[in-house]
């Protein structure tokens, strides 16, 4: 959805777990089709600091959405976490390691530095 909804940038990193799913060659092959100058970014096996972001990310969903408390369907779940993230998270929530700007926020000025 990430790649749908923008234009990768050169030197995109994309950070994840240890998980089979992001080791698989399949899927290193489509990441690297979407744009060829991707930096997968994974943990040593358990070592979280390595993945620092993924980390604080999942921390963050955790503790901030009510819906991951087991009581909701798979449905309300998944809309909750796709409204959590594309609504506040990128846009609203802001990110002490980007001086306190949500993502969105940030890469517009970057963006428009970058432009000038």
């Amino acid at each position: 959805m990430a790649f749908k909804n923008r234009t990768a940038q050169e030197y995109l990193i994309f950070h994840s777990d240890r998980g089979v799913q992001y080791c698989a060659q399949n899927f290193r092959d489509t990441l690297n089709d979407l744009c060829p100058t991707i930096c997968q970014s994974m943990s040593r096996k358990g070592n979280c600091w390595d993945n620092a972001c993924a980390e604080s990310f999942f921390g963050t969903l955790k503790r901030e959405l009510e819906t991951l408390d087991g009581r909701y369907s798979a449905r309300e779940v998944r809309q909750s976490v796709f409204f959590f993230i594309e609504a506040y998270y990128n846009r609203e929530r802001s990110h002490s390691t980007i001086d306190y700007r949500a993502p969105d926020n940030f890469i517009l000025s970057v963006e428009t530095k970058m432009a000038a």
